[in-house]
């Protein structure tokens, strides 16, 4: 679980977009490969540390076709052992779609499905099926999706009260005609399901980044409306992994700084 979700997302929206980078009087190819690297202060998925509010290293690459067609791999260091949220130390996610402009709308579509893979955790790996649609407005960019997890292994290792989860989100960026290496961007998401976090919670992102050359600097306030008291009543009595104070950690609002490099 992930600040991921700025991460894939941006590899695809490179890999897309790195189609027409080309001189007008060159063909477009039928296949572009595109990826990148980061440096995160600490890895964030739909609000909640999965570094144990340590820094991560990640990385992407995408393989698109012309036509929309895409697939990509995305990676990163994640926490294990003695930590709230135990994922055995790496993420892997394979994922792929489809993404295509709506006939003269401007309405983009994105869908297709999203494998998560702990190597050293494999109970906990999953998948979910997603979907978004996006449209600019000038100099802002306005975008809601879903993403489903229907019923599967991972809801019957670990005991949920569900066997599924829907997690719902809407997100607004803005880059300025006179300063486009500048976006800021905002991001509200609501889970529900299998993957509640003490309860049905909100995440939200607030942010900006700027990108020089192939080099993209990200600062963002990341956080969830899990309170104390939520955690109290989920947790224990103690400081270790599990208790009231180490969930409530996990989850608080906290700013979060990463250095992406694309090529």
């Amino acid at each position: 679980m992930k600040i991921k979700f700025v991460c894939a997302a941006a590899a695809v929206a490179f890999a897309c977009s790195s189609q027409v980078a080309f001189a007008e009087d060159a063909p477009t190819p039928e296949i572009t490969v595109t990826g990148s690297a980061a440096v995160v202060s600490q890895y964030r998925f739909r609000g909640i540390s999965q570094s144990d509010n340590k820094p991560a290293v990640q990385a992407a690459i995408t393989v698109a076709d012309k036509s929309g067609f895409y697939v990509s791999f995305w990676g990163s260091s994640a926490s294990a052992g003695q930590s709230q949220v135990n994922i055995g130390g790496t993420e892997i996610d394979v994922y792929g779609g489809y993404t295509h402009a709506i006939g003269k709308t401007g309405i983009t579509f994105d869908g297709g499905l999203y494998g998560y893979l702990y190597p050293g955790a494999p109970a906990g790996n999953y998948f979910e099926l997603y979907g978004s649609l996006s449209k600019a407005y000038g100099p802002f960019t306005v975008k809601g999706g879903l993403n489903w997890a229907p019923d599967q292994g991972y809801f019957d290792a670990y005991q949920g009260i569900s066997h599924y989860n829907m997690y719902e989100y809407g997100e607004i960026s803005f880059s300025p005609a006179k300063l486009p290496a500048l976006t800021i961007h905002t991001h509200l998401g609501h889970t529900g399901g299998g993957f509640n976090y003490t309860k049905e919670y909100l995440d939200y992102t607030v942010g900006a980044s700027y990108k020089w050359k192939n080099l993209t600097l990200d600062a963002s306030v990341v956080g969830t409306n899990v309170s104390s008291d939520n955690a109290s009543n989920a947790g224990f009595i103690g400081s270790g992994p599990g208790s009231a104070y180490e969930i409530y950690r996990a989850a608080k609002t906290a700013g979060v700084v990463s250095l992406t490099a694309s090529f």
